[in-house]
């Protein structure tokens, strides 16, 4: 079996040290960098699985990064930051990231927190990657929505992980504890507020009326009903 491959960027020699320890001890490969520029070039010549991407970079806006990692990797982003502000949480899971983890931290946590959001292997992907319904396209080869004009609106991966389990399982009640054993992650406030970024932005890039979702209804303690027929091409 091929062993997991975490990517670390932070700037902390330490915490490089640290991390890599730790998850070479639990059976993940890794690597790790100092700078922005030398992440973005291993990128180009190996994939990981899960990026480990600390917010305070001396080349690179972090949470830029974090954004343009969510729109064009296909790996789980996990922010680790000293920022512990609620708005700096939400900003970073409102720009793509999967999960978001407080310095100073047990590296336990960490691989507990890695495992879960790998613990799910991703499924196959099905050989139609467009999904049409109301009017709109959702291209899930290039993670990009297409309205009824032609207008196209890019969504993060961890966007659309829920937009696919929307639109495979339309008019059917999908409760929180599905998700979680969908997507992976730890169950709890971090996750249900993740879900919860992420549904927002999703409705916000369908051109929902956040009063009135016609498509993505909320179902008060017992999930979310995704209404409309959908088809793939």
């Amino acid at each position: 079996m091929t062993q997991p491959h975490v990517a670390i960027l932070d700037d902390e020699p330490e915490i490089r040290r640290m991390l890599s320890d730790a998850l070479q001890e639990a059976g993940f490969r890794t690597t790790a960098y100092a700078r922005a520029t030398e992440f973005e070039a291993g990128l180009k010549r190996s994939q990981p699985d899960v990026c480990l991407v600390d917010l305070g970079l001396p080349d690179r806006d972090g949470l830029a990064l974090v954004h343009r990692l969510a729109l064009e990797s296909g790996a789980a982003i996990i922010i680790i930051s000293g920022r512990a502000q609620v708005q700096d949480r939400v900003t970073g899971l409102e720009l793509g990231a999967d999960d978001y983890i407080i310095k100073p931290f047990d590296p336990a946590e960490v691989v507990a927190r890695i495992r879960a959001r790998l613990r799910k292997p991703r499924a196959e992907a099905p050989a139609q990657q467009v999904a049409h319904f109301a009017g709109m396209r959702a291209h899930f080869d290039r993670y990009v929505l297409v309205d009824a004009n032609g207008g196209e609106s890019p969504f993060s991966h961890a966007e659309g992980e829920v937009l696919r389990l929307f639109l495979e399982a339309p008019n059917r009640l999908i409760t929180r504890a599905q998700m979680q054993q969908s997507l992976g992650g730890v169950a709890g406030e971090s996750f249900d507020r993740a879900m919860d970024v992420r549904i927002s932005r999703l409705r916000t890039k369908l051109g929902e009326d956040p009063k009135n979702p016609r498509l993505i209804k909320t179902i008060y303690g017992a999930g979310y009903i995704f209404l409309g027929d959908v088809s793939w091409s």
